[in-house]
């Protein structure tokens, strides 16, 4: 409870993470709210069941607040979606450059009710880079996860796991810059790699698990481990270097 997890992924698509940690959350019984930016709703819909989760159940009981960002995007830009008075669209910053809406329609989502029984709140980004597409501004961007871990972390004692695209051979500074400063204040990071040599059909990537000793307490190293994996249809297997079914 109240950690950050970052998700990074470099020359590869470590998408298969925020499924992993969506699926994960609603069966523990949690509260989620997912902000996807990415996606639509039936693509995670179907990998989910995949997973042995029903995303439509989900939202229907209320136990998932799903943010369907590209269809938001659309109605925005060409004036389709009527908003209600006293609330404003989400993605308001296309017009605004401001994310306060964003982050208050997180924070209502995830406030407890009377009668809620989940067992704790959860917020899902997939994925933060695309706030940057869109025109939020790297400060922007920061606050806004900033007020999120106050507000889910802190406040509600809850989760946020947030995922961003890096590539630092980029010239993309701004985007860069979001992932650098995310790095230094996660309390996790899982940082999925593309391998150096290329594509293989039997190893589809490395993951870099960090766990950031170093911000409970002053002095300590943070403990980095390697693994390689492979994505199958319905799990991911996960062996360490040198250590796969083709080498062996």
């Amino acid at each position: 409870q109240g950690r950050l997890t970052l998700l990074r992924d470099s020359r590869t698509d470590g998408s298969f993470l925020v499924h992993h940690f969506l699926s994960f959350y609603l069966r523990a019984g949690c509260k989620v709210c997912f902000v996807a930016l990415l996606q639509s709703f039936s693509h995670y819909n179907i990998v989910a069941q995949k997973l042995g989760v029903s995303l439509t159940a989900a939202k229907e009981r209320g136990q998932l607040v799903f943010l369907e960002g590209l269809k938001s995007c659309l109605e925005l830009v060409f004036g389709e979606e009527e908003e209600q008075p006293g609330q404003p669209s989400p993605l308001q910053f296309l017009r605004t450059c401001d994310l306060r809406a964003l982050f208050d329609f997180v924070r209502v989502s995830l406030t407890p009710t009377e009668g809620d029984s989940w067992k704790g709140p959860v917020l899902l980004v997939d994925d933060l880079s695309v706030l940057l597409s869109l025109g939020a501004t790297p400060v922007a961007v920061l606050d806004f996860i900033h007020y999120c871990r106050v507000s889910v972390c802190s406040q509600l004692k809850g989760n946020v796991v947030v995922l961003v695209h890096s590539n630092e051979d980029s010239e993309d500074e701004e985007n860069e810059l979001v992932v650098n400063s995310l790095c230094h204040h996660s309390d996790l990071i899982l940082w999925a790699e593309g391998l150096a040599t290329g594509f293989c059909k039997d190893v589809h990537g490395q993951i870099r698990i960090i766990k950031r000793l170093s911000l409970q307490q002053a002095g300590e190293q943070d403990l980095v481990q390697i693994y390689q994996y492979k994505i199958q249809d319905r799990n991911v297997t996960f062996f360490a270097r040198g250590l796969s079914a083709a080498v062996l």
